[in-house]
């Protein structure tokens, strides 16, 4: 028998670790103004259920504050978080 019990099974594909690049769709500041978009990010601390995500630009919840930590935490299953496509560079 199975040392846990889950609802499903985790999924394996989306593990983040520290140090990651990932870009989240969220509210940002571009330009001056406030955007909804995807926006590079990078992954500062993680534990089994959240993934906390720091950047380098003014960040806003849902309802209009702005995140004075410019961190933003998701679920590690959510789909507003996905790795980027880091491009390898030739020496």
């Amino acid at each position: 028998m199975s040392q846990f019990s889950y609802m499903r099974d985790p999924d394996s594909g989306d593990v983040y670790e520290v140090g990651n690049q990932v870009e989240v769709f969220c509210d940002h500041e571009k330009e001056k103004e406030r955007v909804r978009g995807w926006l590079k990010g990078i992954v500062v601390q993680v534990d089994n259920k959240l993934v906390a995500v720091q950047f380098r630009s003014n960040v806003f919840l849902t309802d209009g504050w702005m995140v004075p930590d410019q961190i933003l935490w998701y679920p590690s299953n959510s789909t507003q978080i996905r790795h980027t496509n880091k491009r390898k560079t030739r020496a």
